[in-house]
């Protein structure tokens, strides 16, 4: 279960202020327990947890089990935004830092950039793989992944023939219409749902996120039991609900303290796609209508090495969200040395794990005392009951902390401006218009 300690921040904020804005959580919960604000059309993340059906969970597994007898070493994951990013924050969250797990093909992901390099050294691999795919995408016309999906597929019928070729691509689409949907009627691509009711960023206990994990090797069903979990707890209406907690005090300290920038810290590399995740979800759900806080991450300790002075003693706009691992999955002692010229014999039989412990407990006097509030949200480890309730409770808290705020959390109108430009640019079919008035501004 997710915990929420928010003593780092009680040197910057007075008691009657964050009461104040526990009740305003409080009148944010209830709006979102009763599906009455902005956006209400898109909650079916709520329940998921819950609902999910034991066909979705046998037809993911389906998946993994035929692609392993048929000996596929790598899968292309093809999505972006919200159609990629829980998914690879799970795996790598879950992966050996430097081993590939033993009988899973290794997952990657494409269709979240236009870089032609990228696309080039993803063909390389493929040429040296036994592959398979997954496209992602509600409409099948989004540029990116479409783009990844048209020179994935073209390759995979290429090397194995059409009719292989569809039994090695799962495409995670609309129920009803779009290109995807139509092309994989007429392929026979077996074919998951986005529900209409779940945003993009919202979706990682969809099969957006569940099905790429699975064919990482990884549980999805104890992900579940942990969202699910954690569920219930975030669906208990009270000033002690984490959730609420978690958005009192960023909305007191954005509001009521002038800090633009909440930074998101990890002491551990594997959890680095889960501040990709959680930037996503916060600054798309939040950054509307001249709102919102600025989503920033550093993974420590390295990040003490360069964004450390600057947090420590630079502008006075931030407050950091920081995420504590009670344990660790393995473990490695610091050994003496006869010679001890590197002087580290004072550290002789400490677990390295402990010596992080102590980097985190510093930086955090250090950066109060610095100025930079400090909120910490704690999990006992890095597995798959964690993650899921991880999800769960930055999903949810998100909703609370950005019907505070006073916005949508579930729309995201602003994306758009950049594809009009782009689309001009590229002289798509029905932007002409544009274009001579785009090209006069560049």
């Amino acid at each position: 279960m997710v915990k929420v300690n928010l003593g780092g921040c009680s040197s910057f904020v007075k008691d009657a202020d964050y009461k104040a804005y526990v009740e305003k959580a409080l009148a944010a919960w209830d709006v979102l327990d009763a599906e009455s604000g902005a956006g209400n059309d898109f909650l079916g993340w709520k329940t998921l947890p819950v609902d999910t059906p034991e066909q979705l969970i046998v037809g993911c597994e389906a998946v993994r089990d035929d692609w392993q007898a048929r000996g596929v070493d790598l899968v292309v994951t093809i999505g972006i935004g919200g159609s990629y990013l829980g998914a690879r924050c799970a795996i790598e969250a879950l992966s050996h830092n430097f081993l590939p797990k033993t009988g899973a093909p290794r997952v990657v992901f494409a269709g979240n950039n236009l870089s032609e390099e990228y696309l080039a050294e993803l063909m390389d691999l493929l040429a040296v793989s036994n592959a398979a795919c997954v496209v992602i995408s509600k409409s099948g016309t989004t540029t990116e992944p479409a783009v990844a999906f048209r020179l994935v597929k073209q390759y995979l019928e290429n090397k194995y023939g059409r009719s292989e070729a569809a039994e090695r691509i799962v495409a995670i689409t609309d129920a009803k219409r779009g290109a995807l949907k139509t092309l994989a009627t007429q392929e026979g691509y077996r074919t998951f749902i986005v529900p209409d009711n779940v945003g993009g960023r919202f979706s990682v206990l969809t099969p957006v996120g569940l099905l790429p994990i699975a064919l990482a090797g990884f549980d999805i069903r104890a992900m579940l039991r942990g969202a699910a979990d954690e569920r219930a707890a975030m669906i208990v209406k009270s000033a002690d609900n984490e959730a609420v907690k978690y958005a009192a005090m960023r909305n007191l300290l954005h509001t009521g303290c002038g800090k633009a920038v909440e930074v998101f810290v990890t002491y551990n590399p594997k959890l680095t796609y889960l501040a990709e995740w959680w930037k996503q979800l916060y600054g798309e759900s939040e950054g509307k209508d001249g709102k919102g806080i600025f989503p920033a991450s550093v993974t420590n300790t390295a990040d003490l090495h360069s964004m450390g002075q600057f947090i420590q003693e630079g502008s006075r706009v931030m407050f950091e969200t920081v995420i504590t691992v009670e344990n660790s999955n393995r473990k490695v002692v610091i050994t003496s040395d006869p010679q001890n010229l590197d002087q580290l014999n004072y550290l002789a039989d400490q677990r390295v794990e402990h010596c992080n412990a102590m980097a985190q407990l510093g930086t955090k006097i250090a950066h109060i005392d610095g100025g930079v509030p400090q909120l910490e949200i704690g999990v006992e480890k890095i597995d798959e009951y964690n993650l899921g309730a991880i999800f769960y409770f930055f999903e949810f808290a998100c909703g609370v902390s950005a019907y505070t705020l006073g916005v949508n959390p579930f729309n995201q109108p602003g994306v758009e401006a950049y594809k009009k430009n782009m689309f001009a640019l590229l002289r798509k079919p029905g932007f002409e218009a544009q274009t001579e008035e785009i090209l006069k501004r560049i």
